[in-house]
């Protein structure tokens, strides 16, 4: 998943994702998508996982409100680079 947070609650995302036991990485980012600063926060997650990520985000979201959103996106198995 790749997730575009207002950066004011990509502190709590992050937080409440790692406790959950997500791995998550955190890059700071900038351009016009949201129009304002923000953290973009990838996570590799099962399908069965997405729901829960998803919910942590909204809490996060509420909790300092702002503009998030967030992609999902299948990888294939069995592939190497």
């Amino acid at each position: 998943m790749i997730a575009v947070v207002d950066r004011r609650a990509a502190g709590a995302a992050l937080e409440r994702l790692r406790a959950a036991g997500y791995g998550v990485t955190r890059l700071a980012s900038s351009g016009g998508f949201l129009r304002r600063g923000n953290t973009t926060l990838f996570a590799g997650v099962e399908d069965d996982q997405v729901d829960g990520v998803l919910e942590i985000l909204r809490a996060a979201g509420a909790a300092a409100p702002g503009a998030s959103v967030a992609f999902v996106t299948c990888v294939a198995e069995g592939r190497r680079l």
